[in-house]
């Protein structure tokens, strides 16, 4: 048997951790995913360094933030001849393959490389009957793009050389926007989802950026992602192309008489009385496609484990499930990321490796996305080369919590006030109990951004004492030292990582 563990990394996109029972979920089940958890370890404090789906993908193939790997927009692809984790295990000698969602730029100087064998879905890809660029050829596929992503991970671990080590990046599509669920799993959740507290939102006592914000489920929510047509277009009732050409926003006026909304699948009509059913049913109807594409999700991934167990590979495998980042269920009455608020925030991360994890394990310490590619290198036995600036965390996999682990989390998000959603720039730092976010808000003239202008502003959140986030509490004069504090540790670690402050 080798020496050198195989990894496969599961990475999903727009995953949060509150739609995943090992974390305390009660608005759905994922036995399989809560199956790595309970035969390994969870983390409770992993954080996204920016909360956008290409530069997290970034920095996590890279080990740099993205400063440094210059991938800070989703218009912003990555140079393919930079170095990556991908690249060294090769060199280490091992298999490597990466399936699924790559969305980091195409053409020849942007497909992926580093891997013995590649496909991957261009752009964000489609849910039904994929189109695949496989090493440099463009294919279709027929089913399910969770399924198929799946089917093709698990033929290439079929055809591998099994006498060496192998590393995997499945990345799935789901449950990214628009969410649409496979068809068995389309009767799923029909009860009605708790709404969370703070859904209703007035984002006082806060930074302008949260109310500025064009991420509500009441007012920005578009036909195509509630799986709606307008009532003129009934006719185009189950014609996804034509769907998925309109980005029009649902209405949400004062007088919702007469509005009317219809199933494109079904052909269902709804009609509402009052604001308060509209702004219901589009929670209700927006959780649901959320989950339910994750059913699917957690379906892949017991596939996965059962190939292992079926082939004698689970205990010299290490098994990893995340998402690129964070994503807001409603929570201050917000879907999609970007933000450094905890929602978006925070990632998802279960291990599973029977060799060096205890089963029922949880790490309470802070790690970061940009921590993995030097976590996969120590895990192989190999050095980490000296550009990487993540750390291994592998010394955090006996359980134990280290009180030595250095406990701040870095984000930035760079990509200023983008037309679809409006989100400003910023960037800060999390310890255990406080989170610090500067709002600099200006675009530097990046792809993807807007001119800034706005005023800046700071927030100061105590998580412990006020863990939604609801109370700015930069200004109150009983934090003076917290707020001196943490200022020192940001400016120390933009210092550590070389990002250049803007305070």
């Amino acid at each position: 048997m080798n020496k050198q563990p195989n990894i496969v990394f599961i990475m999903a996109d727009d995953h949060a951790s509150k739609a995943i029972s090992c974390y305390g979920a009660k608005i759905n089940h994922t036995p399989n995913l809560d199956r790595i958890a309970t035969e390994g370890m969870r983390f409770d404090h992993c954080y996204v360094t920016n909360s956008i789906c290409t530069p997290s993908r970034a920095a996590i193939l890279t080990g740099t933030y993205n400063h440094v790997n210059s991938v800070t927009t989703l218009e912003t692809p990555i140079n393919n001849r930079l170095p990556n984790v991908a690249k060294h295990l090769q060199t280490g000698g091992y298999q490597t393959a990466i399936v699924g969602k790559w969305h980091l730029g195409e053409g020849e100087k942007h497909e992926p490389t580093g891997f013995d064998y590649w496909s991957v879905l261009p752009g964000q890809g489609e849910y039904f009957d994929p189109i695949f660029i496989e090493m440099g050829e463009e294919i279709e596929e027929v089913g399910y793009a969770t399924d198929v992503i799946t089917d093709k991970s698990l033929k290439w671990l079929d055809e591998r050389d099994e006498e060496n080590p192998f590393f995997l990046m499945c990345h799935h599509k789901a449950p990214h926007r628009e969410w649409e669920p496979h068809p068995k799993n389309r009767h799923l959740y029909q009860d009605d989802i708790k709404i969370p507290d703070t859904f209703d939102d007035d984002y006082k006592n806060r930074a302008k950026a949260a109310i500025d914000a064009k991420m509500r489920i009441k007012d920005d929510m578009t036909y195509a992602d509630l799986g709606l047509v307008q009532p003129e277009g009934g006719q185009d009732i189950g014609e996804r192309a034509t769907l998925k050409s309109t980005r029009r926003k649902i209405p949400n006026p004062k007088d919702v008489s007469g509005l009317k909304l219809i199933d494109k699948d079904s052909g269902e009509v709804y009609r509402f009385n009052n604001r308060e059913e509209l702004s219901h049913f589009k929670y209700q109807r927006y959780l649901k496609r959320y989950l339910r594409t994750i059913a699917s999700i957690d379906e892949s991934v017991g596939r996965v484990l059962d190939y292992l167990d079926e082939n004698n590979l689970a205990q010299n495998t290490v098994v990893i499930y995340t998402s690129d980042q964070g994503f807001f269920l409603g929570e201050h009455g917000w879907f999609d990321k970007r933000f450094m608020y905890e929602e978006s925030f925070q990632m998802p991360f279960l291990i599973r490796y029977p060799k060096e994890v205890s089963s029922n394990a949880i790490c309470s310490n802070i790690v970061c996305n940009v921590d993995f590619a030097a976590t996969f290198l120590d895990l192989a036995g190999l050095k980490t080369p000296s550009y990487m600036q993540g750390r291994s965390f592998r010394t955090l996999l006996n359980g134990a919590e280290r009180k030595d682990w250095p406990d701040v989390a870095y984000h930035r998000y760079w990509m200023h006030r983008d037309p679809d959603h409006n989100a400003y720039s910023h960037y800060g730092i999390r310890t255990k109990r406080y989170k610090l976010i500067y709002w600099y808000n200006d675009g530097f003239g990046l792809p993807g951004t807007n001119h800034g202008g706005e005023n800046r502003e700071w927030e100061l959140f105590d998580c412990e004492e006020d863990p939604l986030e609801l109370f700015n509490v930069y200004s109150n004069s009983s934090y003076q030292f917290v707020l001196e504090e943490m200022v020192t540790l940001l400016d120390e670690k933009m210092a550590e990582i070389g990002d250049v402050p803007a305070h």
